[in-house]
């Protein structure tokens, strides 16, 4: 007998990943669009899904024991669905960005209580990149300056991206580094040299571009770039089905990240 499709409930289903991630499900095998939650104010143009539509998580998964929510929302609104999804159990695979440090802190103690994945990217290729940036940097040493750029629509509200930060983290931590404490994001004026303990992350915003991203190590003589380009919101919409069908066989415990997904497909 087959396996029975896994139940997805996209919270912010009227926004543009909500939309991505809403026929993704709907058309991928091994996947059931099980609902759809978003503002009051949005719901009328989710009726064409023919499934459960409420502005309240818990109107959705009342009696719903075998679905994912996938969340790609608000910070405060995440939190929110995240004490809904609670009461029910609910597994929860998380977009957002733009969270502050106290309400990432909230997110792990959610993940004690039901199974969360959290990333700031949700794309293959960009978690991927993401793990072979730390052994590059270590490679190449201290004489290698790290700079990133990200350009994103003219709609994106944080800055820097959230996978920008994500990136840096991971290179920052490579060289022992806090990324707080080292990330500049504005030079203006007569700077003076650029020291060595630093990491740059230059934000760019304008039209429709999905997202860029691009590192470079510049160095003695030379200089490497690699760079992410998103062509459409697919990818991450098909990041995030696989981050849910990995999550519904998860403990909660702790805070779940791409980065496990990707370590699990590798493992196996």
């Amino acid at each position: 007998m087959a396996n029975k499709p896994l139940g997805i409930v996209v919270l912010g289903a009227a926004g543009r990943m909500g939309k991505t991630i809403c026929n993704l499900a709907s058309a991928e095998p091994g996947f059931e669009l099980a609902g759809a939650v978003d503002r009051s104010d949005a719901l009328a143009g989710l009726e064409s899904l023919d499934v459960p539509v409420s502005h309240k998580l818990e109107a959705i998964l009342n009696g719903r024991r075998d679905v994912v929510a996938i969340d790609f929302t608000s910070p405060q609104a995440t939190l929110e669905n995240l004490a809904a999804a609670t009461e029910y159990d609910c597994p929860v695979v998380i977009g957002t960005t733009g969270f502050s440090e106290a309400q990432k802190r909230e997110l792990e103690q959610y993940a004690e209580k039901i199974p969360c994945l959290w990333s700031a990217n949700m794309s293959i290729g960009v978690n991927v990149l993401m793990r072979l940036l730390p052994g590059l940097a270590s490679a190449l040493g201290p004489a290698y300056d790290i700079e990133m750029s990200e350009i994103h629509h003219r709609h994106k509200k944080d800055a820097p991206s959230g996978t920008a930060l994500m990136l840096g983290e991971a290179l920052a931590k490579s060289r022992g580094w806090d990324l707080a404490e080292t990330r500049i994001s504005c030079r203006d004026g007569l700077i003076g040299a650029r020291p060595e303990k630093q990491i740059g992350i230059q934000a760019i915003r304008g039209g429709d571009v999905v997202g860029i991203h691009t590192v470079y190590f510049l160095g003695p003589g030379e200089t490497i770039e690699l760079r992410h380009q998103a062509e459409s919101r697919e990818n991450f919409g098909q990041g995030a089905l696989r981050a849910a069908k990995w999550l519904s066989g998860q403990k909660p415990g702790r805070l779940y990240s791409m980065q496990d997904v990707i370590a699990d497909a590798l493992s196996g």
